[in-house]
């Protein structure tokens, strides 16, 4: 491992890579899908709150359940791109997909 700073502190990158394996690996490919759906789920919690809305409000707000609202905030459930659209609409908000 390379500690490649003056606090003898090893890069987040060669632990996640350590401990999931190399870019592009299943195993890897499966924890950043993963992390992407903790950041999304935090990120609709974050703004649902800022709206002031219940899970159960922004549910029938948007015509879904409150038990799928909240497995999306839990990072558990796979979302299409247009259900993420219509939630954060929903909330006031806009969706800017950038592709890196």
């Amino acid at each position: 491992m390379g500690r490649t700073n003056n606090m003898n502190l090893t890069p987040v990158e060669e632990l996640i890579t350590e401990d999931f394996g190399v870019p592009g690996s299943a195993e890897r490919n499966a924890y950043d899908m993963e992390c992407d759906a903790f950041i999304i789920g935090e990120q609709l919690k974050a703004e649902r709150a800022r709206a002031g809305l219940t899970q159960e409000q922004l549910a029938e707000k948007v015509g879904s359940k409150k038990s799928f609202i909240s497995r999306i905030e839990n990072g558990r459930a796979d979302i299409q791109i247009s259900t993420l659209v219509k939630l954060f609409h929903g909330l006031g908000r806009q969706v800017c997909v950038r592709i890196i």
